[in-house]
C-alpha cells in the first residue's frame, strides 16, 4: 500500500504520494501550515476518483471536475496533474517519457491514495 509523506520544506509544508515501492508518484504544492497540508491530503484522497482528460490530443474532451490532466510539459515530457471538485490543482506528477508510464501514474494514484496512512517526516 502507499502512504502520503508529509514534510517541512524551506518555505512551508508538502506532501509527496509515494507507491509501495517508494516511488513517488505525486507531489503537493508547498502550503502554509500542516493543516493546510492534511486538507490538501483529504482532497487527493476524495478526487482522485477522477477521470483522465488528456490534453495531448487535437480536440480532447474536456471533462468535468474532479480529473487527471494529463498533458506535455515544456521538455515534451508527460505529466499529470489532479484537479479538485473546484478546479484547484491538488497534486501534480514527475515527467514521464511515455503515455503508457504516465497512464500508469495516474493508476497508481487512483489505487494508492484512498487508503494511505499519513506518515510525518522531519
Amino acid at each position: 500500500m502507499g502512504k502520503f509523506v508529509v514534510k517541512k520544506t524551506a518555505t512551508g509544508i508538502k506532501f509527496d504520494l509515494k507507491a509501495t515501492n517508494g516511488q513517488v508518484i505525486a507531489t503537493s504544492e508547498v502550503y502554509t501550515t500542516e493543516a493546510a497540508c492534511m486538507k490538501g491530503i483529504e482532497s487527493v484522497k476524495n478526487n482522485c476518483v477522477g477521470g483522465v482528460e488528456d490534453q495531448t490530443v487535437e480536440n480532447y474532451e474536456v471533462l468535468k471536475h474532479p480529473k487527471f490532466e494529463i498533458y506535455k510539459d515544456k521538455a515534451g515530457e508527460l505529466r499529470f496533474r489532479l484537479k479538485a471538485r473546484n478546479g484547484e490543482i491538488i497534486a501534480t506528477s514527475e515527467g514521464y517519457k511515455t503515455m503508457a508510464s504516465c497512464k500508469n501514474g495516474v493508476e497508481s494514484v487512483k489505487k494508492n491514495a484512498p487508503d494511505a496512512p499519513v506518515e510525518k517526516q522531519d
